[in-house]
């Protein structure tokens, strides 16, 4: 390990990193090994205090400037600029960050199908005509044609299906308003509750279009321009409801008319999943069109004839992060880890190329890549990486790229594998791909598809309420155990639970993901899933797929019995292990939905501030959702309870219905018209 950093051991006690035995397992044998990773990283290098309080601005040369965060009113900056101005500055950034992240995987998914439905793209079609034809008239599209015909002598009017690409072409052009549009509201706000809608309009936040909130809220930020945390956290609001409402749900729909809307199905999540004898590629990131074709390419006959010839059984692709995290969902592909995992799964010597896209990748793979000869190739034009090779992907012909890269990875395999290839023999099944097309399916089949049964369970008191648990996973705390400790008191006390990104993947390896996890739930979730047969945990998807868990919300609005708004909703939120600006933009658009969202680890805010208590307190009394923070599982998990529990009371439907078999004379009793 030449290339190993020489610096002096430092003895750690490697479980209190992970609760991941693989992961743990990786993190001795790179200690071993002299390979540095992003845990040991963490360890070494403590935060800055200041920085995680939110309390320094380095927006002008005339700083940074640096606040106390122990007496945070003591002083201003340079610019006169408050405590409360920094703070709501530095957190729209990050909502800004993070949502032009994920509307730029957006309009990359748009501009594929854009290419898609005029022909000039032909490695992907349309494979979802029915989801295509819902999304449209979601948006109202008209996706019928009406006809006058003849019929027993006289002229009737009916209604045939209309042609599925003027559909396609007309809803690419209208989901570009997402993007392009500067005044209106974007197409997706159609698929809000009213009232929720009417809040937004009273307090100004309805997204007009991502490019023009997401430029507004830098321009805000900009020194000497915005300074009253109340006006910064409103266009902060409406810039998260682009992402959410707008770039992030984009990007879902068209990834399930491309490529197919996920069903459940049985899949492996773990290290595991390599196998020694096989040419083993990973592929890591957020957008699915690398995956697709790469799925393509190692399914080649040739390429499979190729491994062979190069001694291999076959060619095994595996999947990380939140690219792994959707096919997973959606094929069944195994998912070896989630982010924190991305170098240890290196570190096994049986990655013979690592493929990547956009977002959440460390430069530290790179390091550790080359450490045991693992290929590690960029493939698209905004993420590249000093030290690894730049293969790009282009749409028009992708398997030019993956092809190449299945090729590099049977070369590895063949003459530059390291002699010691150490695989942790372990591989958790789970049921993935819960859609919000499939709940509706699940809870009433073909004919009577509905959140009914799941709405009445709720206001029966079987099902508690509903917490969506998401996000990254972060080496200040202890990898996954947040998130694996939050979700087993949220079910214990009848709470279902819905995921999405690395959160998925944590609950997976626990055995979380499995219908026969019920047996940790309450008596009142655990009937009801053994009723439906399906998890007490749903796993969405992917980061984005966060707008599966909106679209749900406002599905369970629409179906009655639980309010007019997302923020009538006996619902919660939270990012345990968030670590990234995505997360915070996330957070905000579910906090501006109406949903209370709690987050671990750190937050950037000072408790005491005026700023802190509009986030966490004000928001709520506008008829938004709010902000909430701990870092104990326990006690974050109780807090959404609380939250849930405050919900049924306002709704009246606080402890569980009698259920009584009514005789005859309380038939006569009733008053029925």
């Amino acid at each position: 390990m030449a290339e190993a950093k020489e610096k002096k051991k430092k003895e750690y006690n490697w479980n209190e990193f992970s609760i991941c035995e693989t992961t743990v397992m990786m993190l001795k044998k790179a200690a071993e090994d002299g390979v540095e990773t992003a845990f040991v990283r963490a360890a070494e290098m403590k935060p800055c205090p200041i920085g995680a309080d939110s309390a320094c601005c380095k927006h002008c040369s005339m700083g940074p400037c640096r606040l106390n965060p122990k007496d945070p009113y003591s002083r201003t900056g340079v610019c006169g600029a408050t405590i409360d101005t920094i703070a709501a500055r530095n957190f729209a950034r990050m909502v800004a960050s993070g949502a032009a992240a994920h509307t730029d995987h957006g309009m990359s998914m748009l501009d594929i199908f854009r290419e898609v439905v005029h022909g000039t793209i032909k490695d992907y079609k349309i494979k979802d005509e029915v989801k295509l034809r819902e999304v449209a008239k979601s948006i109202g599209i008209e996706v019928e044609i009406k006809k006058k015909v003849k019929r027993d002598g006289r002229e009737v009017e009916v209604k045939e299906p209309r042609d599925t690409l003027e559909i396609a072409k007309e809803l690419c052009e209208e989901l570009e308003k997402t993007y392009t549009q500067v005044e209106g509201e974007i197409p997706f706000v159609k698929r809000v509750p009213p009232k929720t809608v009417e809040t937004w309009r009273k307090l100004g936040i309805v997204p007009r279009g991502s490019m023009r909130e997401i430029m507004e809220l830098m321009h805000r930020t900009h020194i000497g321009v915005d300074q009253h945390y109340e006006n910064i956290v409103r266009q902060c609001s409406r810039t998260a409801l682009s992402d959410g409402w707008g770039g992030s749900m984009v990007a879902t729909e068209i990834s399930d008319i491309l490529y197919g809307t996920p069903k459940p199905l049985v899949a492996p999540v773990n290290m595991g999943a390599l196998k020694e004898d096989h040419v083993n590629i990973i592929v890591h990131g957020h957008e699915p069109n690398l995956f697709e074709s790469m799925i393509d390419s190692v399914n080649d006959p040739k390429l499979i004839e190729k491994a062979k010839e190069a001694g291999a059984a076959g060619i095994n692709l595996t999947g990380m992060c939140c690219s792994g995290t959707e096919v997973l969902s959606r094929h069944g592909v195994p998912h070896v880890g989630n982010f924190m995992s991305t170098e240890a799964v290196l570190v096994t010597g049986a990655v013979d190329a690592m493929a990547v896209d956009v977002q959440c990748i460390k430069q530290g793979l790179a390091t550790v890549a080359k450490c045991y000869g693992t290929y590690l190739f960029t493939t698209n034009p905004r993420c590249w990486i000093e030290g690894a090779e730049h293969i790009e992907l282009d749409e028009k012909n992708p398997r030019e790229c993956t092809d190449k890269i299945v090729e590099k990875a049977i070369e590895r395999f063949k003459s530059k594998r390291p002699e010691k290839i150490v695989i942790p023999q372990r591989v958790d099944m789970g049921v993935h791909g819960f859609s919000h097309e499939y709940i509706n399916y699940m809870l009433g089949g073909t004919f009577r598809a509905s959140y009914k049964p799941l709405n009445e369970n709720i206001i029966n008191g079987k099902i508690r309420g509903v917490a969506g648990v998401v996000g990254c996973t972060n080496p200040r705390v202890r990898h996954d155990w947040v998130h694996v400790e939050l979700v087993k008191e949220l079910i214990k006390h009848d709470v279902l639970v819905v995921q999405t990104g690395c959160s998925q993947i944590a609950l997976a390896k626990a055995g979380l993901l499995k219908p026969d996890a019920a047996v940790l739930a309450g008596d009142g979730l655990a009937e009801v899933c053994e009723t439906v047969g399906m998890p007490p945990v749903l796993g969405c998807g992917s980061c984005v797929d966060n707008s599966r868990i909106l679209i749900a919300c406002a599905e369970i609005v629409k179906t009655g019995g639980l309010g007019e708004s997302i923020a009538d909703l006996p619902a919660a939120g939270a990012a345990p292990e968030w670590m990234s600006e995505k997360a915070i933009s996330i957070g905000h658009y579910f906090v501006a939905s109406g949903l209370y969202t709690v987050f671990g680890v750190t937050f950037p805010a000072i408790k005491g501030t005026k700023f802190y208590k509009h986030l966490f307190e004000e928001l709520e009394e506008l008829g938004l959702g709010k902000w909430g923070f701990a870092e104990d599982p326990i006690e974050m998990a109780h807090m959404m309870i609380a939250h849930i529990d405050k919900k049924r009371e306002a709704l009246g439907i606080t402890g569980p219905r009698e259920r009584k078999l009514f005789d005859m004379a309380d038939r006569r009793a009733l008053d029925v018209v």
